[in-house]
């Protein structure tokens, strides 16, 4: 199915989805009603096909490209912090991350992007490394600040946005992405490694914790797989490994299947 197919399919889908009659009242060239409810049958009927193996090819074929082409929300369109405490924030550092801490990953100058209300940076500035966190979120950093104070901690937070990582105007050894990288879309993945480059010397490592393709299709971010994790870092960086990984997350008991990539800035 080519690019014109699919505009013309998702075309359909949206004069369906506008007007529920006329999905309803549709017929095919014989004048027998449609019987497709579910939006999956609906999109499959509006493409002309039947099997259920090629109804789920079809859906599968149409995320995958909503992440490539559709704008993902910005991380600075908004602050969920404002309303309500969001799903992510479990009010501790993710597992996964505080095993490498664990293991002596975080070395030198630690930069934590998207550190929502700061649990990961706190713990890096336990450990008595100089730390810096940024969010775009305005209340979280507020939070993120006032857990420092009242612990004692001297990280650093501040306002600050992953595509514009130059205006820090400072050098890390280690960077830490814990649920970032997934709300990206394939043009904001570039921008966001060229952006990594501006504070990552040689030598420094960057850890992605992200949502990984084995999270069944669904709501919510996108799904990665571990060739578009290599495919944004394959120049000036060398991706140590990708192991699979959770992550926690309020609203699933079990987490999230996800995984955790190690790459070098070379």
């Amino acid at each position: 199915m080519d690019g014109f197919e699919l505009y013309e399919l998702g075309r359909k889908l949206m004069e369906l989805g506008e007007d529920p009659e006329k999905s309803e009242s549709a017929g095919d060239s014989s004048g027998r009603p449609p019987t497709a409810t579910s939006v999956d049958e609906r999109l499959a009927a509006a493409a002309g096909i039947q099997q259920p193996d090629q109804i789920k090819d079809l859906v599968e074929t149409l995320e995958r490209l909503a992440g490539r082409l559709a704008g993902t929300v910005a991380p600075d369109t908004f602050d969920w912090y404002t309303t309500d405490t969001p799903p992510w924030d479990t009010g501790r550092p993710q597992p996964a991350i505080r095993e490498l801490a664990e293991a002596g990953a975080f070395r030198g100058r630690v930069l934590e992007i998207g550190c929502g209300t700061g649990e990961i940076t706190l713990m890096a500035a336990a450990l008595g490394r100089p730390a810096v966190g940024i969010d775009p979120a305005q209340t979280a950093i507020e939070t993120a600040r006032g857990k420092a104070r009242d612990r004692g901690l001297d990280a650093r937070f501040q306002v600050g946005n992953a595509f514009e990582l130059g205006k820090l105007g400072e050098q890390f050894d280690t960077v830490l992405d814990s649920g970032l990288f997934h709300v990206f879309s394939d043009p904001e993945r570039v921008r966001y490694a060229d952006n990594l480059a501006t504070v990552m010397p040689p030598g420094a490592r960057l850890f992605v914790l992200c949502y990984s393709d084995r999270h069944p299709a669904g709501p919510g971010p996108r799904r990665v797989t571990q060739d578009e994790i290599r495919a944004t870092f394959a120049n000036g960086w060398q991706v140590d490994s990708i192991d699979a990984a959770t992550l926690d997350n309020r609203m699933y008991a079990d987490g999230i299947p996800a995984w955790l990539a190690t790459i070098t800035r070379v």
